[in-house]
């Protein structure tokens, strides 16, 4: 890829977008360390449907944005674990 491609990918929502959308995982993965009792199951549902519709999206868009759907498959696997531990907490 020519250096002005890099740029202009750089510079595009097609970058930023998904990097300011990492901060949604990166909370969730904070949060595991915290108890199961603070776990909204109604919120972490809304968030794994969310993240699956924008792995689809990401997957259908032209060109193919793989830095959205990398960051909406990490979230989604947060919110399955946090889901599973909110779970395993109503025993």
């Amino acid at each position: 890829m020519s250096s002005t491609k890099w740029s202009a990918y750089f510079m595009s929502t097609h970058f930023w977008g998904p990097l300011a959308n990492w901060g949604l995982p990166l909370a969730a993965m904070a949060d595991m360390r915290r108890s199961p009792d603070l776990i909204s199951p109604k919120m972490t549902a809304a968030l794994a449907l969310y993240s699956a519709l924008f792995m689809r999206f990401a997957w259908k868009v032209t060109p193919r944005n793989h830095l959205l759907l990398a960051c909406h498959a990490a979230n989604e696997a947060c919110q399955l674990v946090q889901g599973y531990r909110w779970a395993m907490n109503q025993k």
